[in-house]
C-alpha cells in the first residue's frame, strides 16, 4: 500500500490540512462531506499514486477561522486556490457528500478534470429537499442546539441511519474520525453551509454539469436515507458522459456497506 504523507498549507492565514500520496502522473483528488474530512479517503489514497485529500475549513484538521465563507461558493472556490496552490492541473476527481461542491469549480475549469466519479452526494440538481437533519441544522435556533447537545454516543446512534440497514452501528473508528474533531468549530462550519444552500440554490450551482465531458461514474448506495437514488440517476443524466450504478443494499457511506465500493472506483479511475 502506498505511504499517506501529511501536510499543512497556508492560504490567506487560513491553515489547511491534507494527506499527500506521490507519484508520477494525474492525481486522484478527493473531495469529502459532511461531518466527515479527508481522512475517510484512506482506502482510496493507500491504493492509488498519486493522490490528495484536503480537509476543508470548518473541517478535520484545518482551520475553522470565524470570519469564512462557508457557503458551498466559497468553500468551491477555496479548494480550487488550494489546488493551484499545490500545482495540481488536470485531476481524477471522487466527491461525496458536500464534496460536490468541488463540482461547482469543475464546471469553470472542465478541461482539467480527465475522470470523474460521484458518490451519494448532495444534489447540485432540480427538485431535490433537505433531509430532515438538515432541516434541523438549517433552522436558528434548532442548529445550535442540536450541535451542542450532540456526544458520542449520540453521533454513533445518529450514524446508524446511515447504513444500509438502518440499524447497524458504524465502524468505532468511522465514528471517531467524526468525533475527534466535532468540537474544534465544525459545528459552525456545517451550520452556515447549510443554511446558504437552498434548494433552489443546489440546482443553480449545478445548471452547467453539462460542460464537464469528461468519463464519468455516478455510484449510489440505494438504501441512502438522506439522498434517495433517483438523483445518482439525475447526475448521470446531467453529466454528459457519465454511466449510472446502483449499489445495492448500500447506505450514504456505499463503501462501508459493500468493501467492494473502493475497488469499482479505483478500476474506474485507472
Amino acid at each position: 500500500m502506498a505511504a499517506i504523507e501529511e501536510h499543512e498549507l497556508v492560504l490567506d492565514g487560513v491553515r489547511v490540512f491534507y494527506r499527500r500520496v506521490p507519484g508520477e502522473g494525474t492525481p486522484l483528488v478527493y473531495f469529502h462531506g459532511n461531518p466527515t474530512h479527508g481522512g475517510e479517503a484512506i482506502p482510496l489514497l493507500e491504493r492509488h499514486a498519486p493522490s490528495i485529500a484536503i480537509d476543508m475549513p470548518g473541517w478535520g484538521r484545518s482551520d475553522r477561522p470565524a470570519q469564512f465563507d462557508y457557503s458551498m461558493y466559497g468553500l468551491s472556490a477555496f479548494l480550487e486556490r488550494c489546488l493551484d496552490e499545490l500545482g495540481v492541473e488536470q485531476r481524477k476527481m471522487v466527491v461525496h457528500d458536500w464534496g460536490a461542491l468541488a463540482l461547482i469549480g469543475a464546471q469553470r475549469r472542465p478541461e482539467l478534470v480527465e475522470k470523474l466519479v460521484v458518490v451519494n452526494s448532495v444534489p447540485l440538481l432540480p427538485g431535490y429537499r433537505w433531509h430532515w437533519v438538515a432541516r434541523l441544522w438549517r433552522r436558528r435556533p434548532l442548529g445550535e442546539i442540536l450541535n451542542r447537545t450532540t456526544t458520542r454516543s449520540s453521533l454513533a446512534l445518529l450514524l446508524r441511519q446511515a447504513r444500509g440497514d438502518h440499524r447497524s452501528p458504524m465502524p468505532p473508528e468511522f465514528v471517531d474520525l467524526i468525533w475527534d474533531h466535532w468540537d474544534r468549530g465544525t459545528q459552525r462550519a456545517l451550520l452556515q453551509l447549510y443554511r446558504q444552500a437552498d434548494p433552489p440554490l443546489l440546482a443553480e450551482a449545478g445548471r452547467n454539469l453539462g460542460s464537464l465531458t469528461c468519463p464519468a461514474l455516478v455510484l449510489w448506495g440505494n438504501r441512502d436515507i438522506y439522498l434517495p437514488t433517483k438523483f445518482g440517476q439525475a447526475y448521470a443524466d446531467a453529466l454528459s458522459n457519465a454511466s449510472f450504478e446502483q449499489i445495492e443494499g448500500a447506505g450514504h457511506w456505499p463503501w462501508i456497506d459493500d468493501p467492494a465500493v473502493i475497488d469499482r472506483i479505483l478500476t474506474f479511475i485507472g
